[in-house]
């Protein structure tokens, strides 16, 4: 029979506190490893692509649609990163999933976006977090299609006693890259 260590309540809340962490971000998230869009750039697919790395796990996804191209408002399509349909796709044993179609808005004045819902659920081993984030603020970088968001907290909605009640994201934890 084979002895395996038990998992300490501490350890347990903390894997938690970081799945929710990462799952926040990785339904929002773009770095800059995807290319930036500029004058130059051909027109617009209407693709949007996303990495986030939070307590060394990296989320990532490519070629997810959008309805529109960005400054036009738009929704992003679900189906189109999760998978089977899309790749998203998390280290660290973890797996995300977005739950709604995220619709954002463009001021090109201003140099925003604003997100009015982000739904996610994550899950690693038997814990399942999910949190709702409203009202996201996006600040454009520079004059590419990249948004760099501005702090916001997600709310849990369901999962885990081990869940944490919230989470929140710092500035410049998470972007998106319109393509």
């Amino acid at each position: 029979m084979r002895h395996t260590t038990p998992i300490s309540r501490t350890t347990r809340l903390a894997r938690a506190a970081s799945i929710a962490t990462l799952v926040v971000a990785a339904g929002l998230a773009g770095t800059g490893s995807a290319l930036a869009q500029g004058p130059a750039a051909p027109a617009a697919d209407q693709k949007v692509d996303g990495v986030m790395v939070v307590a060394g796990n990296s989320c990532s996804w490519t070629n997810g649609s959008t309805s529109a191209a960005a400054p036009s408002a738009l929704t992003v399509d679900r189906t189109t990163i999760n998978t089977p349909g899309g790749n998203l796709a998390c280290g660290g044993g973890i797996a995300a999933s977005l739950n709604n179609n995220p619709a954002f808005t463009f001021d090109d004045a201003a140099g925003t976006a604003r997100t009015d819902l982000i739904d996610i659920t994550g899950r690693q081993s038997f814990i399942s977090c999910r949190y709702k984030a409203t009202n996201i603020v996006w600040d454009r970088d520079g004059t590419s299609r990249k948004y760099v968001n501005r702090a916001f907290t997600a709310t849990k909605a369901s999962g885990s006693f081990l869940c944490p009640g919230s989470v929140t994201t710092p500035a410049g934890d998470a972007s998106m890259l319109f393509r």
